[in-house]
């Protein structure tokens, strides 16, 4: 890789997302509270992107199942900058457009579909770490899975109440 080759952006519809940790909140995994996800590769992509210098990485096997496949998967870093990712949500009512403060809604969605695409950061060697591909955010559609009764009473207007203030549009 250190002939500075060209690396396209990767888009894969239908994917999987695990670990999604789309608001940044600080975990045991993640210390600065960075903005991520990974996607569920197959064995031939993550071959091939391995192969590319991408940092593919590979779910361990349970304890309790030491033969268990090992799922690759990708993980992708997410950055609202001078270039903010196209992120839209998808339901029954249309799209809606998410930015760095609605993000986090993801987190907790069920997923129907997520069509993404991946965009490459290539970084070289230093400090004893090689020479490599980050995956950043570009596009992410995502399609919800409803909640039944949401879908049902979509169609109903909102009634703007004061807060503290319980106003019902008839008589008791």
């Amino acid at each position: 890789m250190s002939e500075q080759k060209r690396v396209s952006n990767i888009t894969i519809e239908g994917a999987k997302l695990i670990f999604r940790n789309f608001s940044g909140k600080v975990t045991e995994f993640n210390k600065n509270g960075n903005m991520s996800f990974s996607v569920v590769l197959d064995d031939e992509l993550a071959k091939q992107l391995e192969a590319d210098g991408w940092n593919v990485k590979y779910r361990k096997p349970r304890e309790d199942d030491p033969d268990q496949y090992r799922q690759p998967f990708l993980p992708v870093k997410i950055k609202f900058g001078m270039y903010p990712p196209t992120v839209v949500i998808i339901t029954s009512r249309g799209k809606k457009r998410l930015d760095e403060n609605t993000i986090g809604q993801l987190d907790w969605v069920r997923i129907q579909n997520a069509d993404v695409q991946i965009r490459p950061f290539t970084y070289p060697a230093m400090q004893g770490r090689p020479e490599g591909i980050s995956a950043y955010l570009k596009t992410l559609y995502v399609t919800i899975i409803e909640d039944p009764l949401d879908t049902k009473y979509a169609d109903i207007p909102d009634i703007d109440v004061m807060p503290g203030q319980i106003e019902l549009p008839f008589d008791t």
